[in-house]
């Protein structure tokens, strides 16, 4: 196993950000923790010299010795033992509430690097395997970093107690605790090792058997996967998939498993030669048998801390490793930016928007989805962008709203190139209607306020868009109205159907007061009635809003006045 000086610094700079995370999350928890650490230490070498006051009053008092001082020995050490109990139970408490919120603080940080990055990371396999590993890691490596941590601490300080006790004794007892352990950690690092490589070399295959778990258990895909008869075959899928995961794992685990044995063997060598060495000193008189029987449970203890020791370092040597994971990704930068010094959002749009020879091609292909594209678009009318499926339609608005950024070209805002303006300024006047538009299984008030975070209690806005949008009627037939829970993801919720849907995305789309208004096929899956509607009503918000209007049907042209054809 080759060792770089490279490496260990960047292992332990990650090792430090654990720690650091592990402190950010309760800075109280985390000082009371260490405070712990200390007592747990020093109740060792208490408990221990308890044990052997102990044992001598007794074998004196067996001789005839003073027996008077049995009963103080005795409350000795069980008052060790009550200390100790009551420190455990403070332990566990502090323990348990301080690996939630570490759960939680990572997690955060997780679900904020995914919201940071833009649209482009998640048409990247690779940003799916980063993520995966990221994300599967985030709920445990981090609170097993911080035991791991705490065991070094822990059973370190206790072991320098040991050394103390048997220092007494004879130092070859101490070099037998050492050497001993040295075997069992070798073997945990190369395992831990091959467990790593092994992991990130098979994420692929760990995604793809979580995405047909994904097909098989989730309820979107549950009527085509029953009406299609493809549970045999996914699960086949599945099946297949995780048998050559567990063989691989076989494999491994066959290898470390015979380095194991022998390193046990060596433990059980030195347990033989301890107490060799301490039975002659004791027949000899050399120790009392209360002395025999503390330097017996030292050594016993001492080999148990440096097993603590050795799985605590292996540990964060192992969890360090899957940790790197978290760290890549979260050190993943977004491609699209705020200027430094932004330009304001214009208060009214007067010229408009404008596309200037924009081209472009998603990451890594070399495809051109939109070539040298020149558009105007004026306030005040409802600009009909109609196309061929895979024309770019949708592109179009992708960049407008900066989830992309031109491959060649700018787009113009009022003259203003919109790489100008700060990213949330810009997106907060675009108001959007995708073609494939969110569900969320919320309220239907949440459903139609998202469209404007900053205003989520205006029931008059609330009330005006679900008219617009004709979702009021739906509305009003719903147990709870506004406050009605929608999906069945949570309990007591309606479903609804796929135009039913749509006219509550609408609703969100109209809620907000963005000077411009995007409708990604927003009649799609609603019926003739409501969608002729919809469009009588829409004359009239085109009026003080610049309007794009994204539809394959030729049919709505007689609906709107300033109408204007584009591709």
């Amino acid at each position: 196993m080759k060792i770089k000086r490279e490496n260990i610094k960047g292992d332990f700079r990650n090792i430090v950000k654990t720690i650091q995370f592990v402190y950010r999350s309760d800075k109280l928890l985390f000082f009371v923790r260490l405070v712990l650490i200390v007592l747990q230490s020093l109740l060792t070498i208490a408990s221990l010299y308890a044990l052997k006051l102990l044992i001598d009053a007794i074998t004196k008092g067996a001789t005839g010795a003073d027996f008077s001082l049995l009963w103080a020995y005795s409350a000795f050490f069980c008052g060790v033992f009550l200390f100790s109990r009551l420190m455990l139970i403070i332990n566990q408490f502090a323990d348990e509430i301080l690996m939630q919120k570490l759960i939680d603080y990572v997690s955060n940080l997780i679900n904020r690097k995914s919201v940071e990055l833009d649209l482009s990371y998640y048409d990247n396999a690779e940003y799916h395997d980063a993520f995966h590993r990221a994300q599967q890691e985030a709920n445990f490596r981090p609170v097993q970093i911080l035991n791991n941590i705490i065991g070094i601490f822990t059973n370190l300080l206790s072991l320098i107690g040991i050394v103390v006790v048997l220092t007494s004794f004879s130092w070859v007892i101490i070099i037998i605790v050492f050497v001993a352990g040295l075997p069992s950690l070798w073997v945990k690092l190369v395992k831990s090792r091959r467990l790593y490589q092994w992991r990130k070399e098979n994420t692929p295959s760990f995604r793809k058997s979580n995405y047909y778990s994904t097909l098989l258990t989730n309820r979107p895909y549950a009527k085509e996967v029953r009406i299609n008869n493809l549970s045999s075959l996914l699960l086949q899928q599945f099946v297949d998939l995780r048998k050559n995961l567990v063989k691989q794992i076989v494999k491994i685990t066959k290898k470390t498993a015979k380095l194991d044995a022998i390193s046990a063997l060596v433990e059980a060598f030195a347990l033989l030669a301890v107490i060799y060495l301490l039975a002659v000193k004791a027949y000899s008189g050399a120790i009392s048998i209360g002395g025999f029987v503390m330097l017996f449970e030292a050594f016993r203890r001492g080999q148990g801390y440096i097993q603590g020791l050795v799985s605590s370092v292996s540990g964060v040597f192992e969890n360090k490793l899957f940790m790197n994971n978290l760290f890549e990704f979260l050190k993943l930068k977004p491609n699209i930016n705020s200027p430094q010094q932004p330009v304001p959002f214009p208060q009214k749009l007067i010229e408009g928007i404008r596309f200037e020879n924009v081209s472009f091609s998603y990451p890594g292909s070399e495809n051109f989805i939109l070539r040298n594209v020149n558009l105007e678009i004026k306030p005040g009318l409802i600009t009909h962008i109609q196309g061929e499926n895979g024309a770019g339609k949708t592109t179009l608005i992708k960049l407008l709203s900066r989830l992309y950024d031109c491959t060649e070209g700018a787009i113009y805002i009022e003259n203003i190139n919109i790489k100008d303006f700060e990213l949330d300024e810009l997106r907060q006047n675009i108001s959007m209607i995708f073609q494939d538009f969110c569900q969320f299984d919320m309220t239907v008030k949440e459903n139609i306020a998202f469209g404007d975070v900053t205003d989520l209690n205006n029931e008059d806005k609330l009330i005006a868009a679900a008219q617009l949008s004709t979702a009021k009627q739906i509305i009003d037939k719903l147990p709870q109205g506004f406050e009605t829970m929608l999906g069945k993801y949570f309990e007591k919720g309606e479903e609804l159907s796929m135009g039913q849907w749509q006219r509550i995305a609408l609703s969100r789309a109209m809620y907000s007061d963005a000077p411009i208004l995007i409708l990604d096929e927003p009649t799609s899956w609603i019926d003739a009635k409501a969608e002729k509607e919809f469009y009588e009503g829409l004359n009239n918000v085109a009026k003080n809003r610049t309007v794009i209007l994204i539809n394959h049907s030729e049919q709505i042209k007689g609906n709107f006045m300033g109408l204007k054809n584009v591709l």
